[in-house]
């Protein structure tokens, strides 16, 4: 599984109030099948919440706040439809999208797969600038903007597949980006096998792709 370690810049709020570092477990796209076994599960502890980046079942986001006893803050993905999303949609709370939560001190926001027609997914670059657009004035009417923002698809040119014009990020969220500029962006929507990284570093964000899994931990900085 892969780890990040992040330092929390000190003039933003309190990113671990209980003291110890903020850990969050953060899943996308491919079930991490280590997390199976409960001893594997038992040395990520202790988490303070899971994160799903979408693209994935309802019963394995459920199975995983469940056996971690911690929240569940999701997404969907442009997979998330039909099939148990249909039937078992209801064992999980509401996706991330409108909503401002909290984990530890830091404000999380999250935006879905962004359109839809027949049921089926379509990628709509205008849809991401409703979305993009949306969370900006939000941002701006109520404050702080966002210390962590949770997408499925990533920014253009940051973490995507740039040649594959489905797998390329959208544009509207590089522009929230570089106006929001939250300290971690978290996405799926890239396999890892298309990329040479699956961490980057742009302006004042730090994105991170957690396909399959990834634990980040987070360290507020000195006051």
């Amino acid at each position: 599984m892969r780890r990040l370690a992040l330092t929390w810049p000190s003039w933003l709020p309190n990113a671990a109030p209980s003291g110890r570092p903020l850990r969050l477990l953060a899943v996308s796209d491919e079930t991490e099948r280590s997390l199976e076994l409960d001893v594997n599960r038992r040395a990520l502890e202790p988490l303070d919440a899971v994160l799903g980046a979408g693209d994935l079942e309802p019963d394995y986001l459920s199975f995983l706040a469940d056996a971690f006893r911690v929240p569940l803050l999701y997404v969907r993905g442009n997979h998330d439809r039909g099939g148990g999303w249909a039937e078992r949609h209801h064992l999980l709370p509401r996706p991330l999208d409108g909503q401002w939560e909290k984990v530890g001190g830091i404000t999380v926001r999250g935006m879905s797969w962004p359109s839809e027609l027949d049921g089926q997914a379509r990628r709509d670059d205008l849809a991401a600038w409703r979305q993009a657009v949306g969370l900006f004035r939000q941002a701006r009417l109520r404050g702080p903007a966002p210390g962590i923002i949770l997408s499925h698809v990533p920014p253009k040119g940051m973490g995507d597949t740039p040649t594959d014009p489905y797998h390329a990020g959208f544009a509207a969220y590089r522009w929230l980006c570089r106006n929001l500029r939250p300290t971690l962006w978290v996405h799926g929507h890239t396999t890892l096998a298309a990329t040479t990284h699956w961490r980057e570093t742009w302006q004042r964000t730090t994105l991170v792709n957690v396909t399959g899994a990834a634990l980040i931990e987070i360290t507020p900085g000195p006051r």
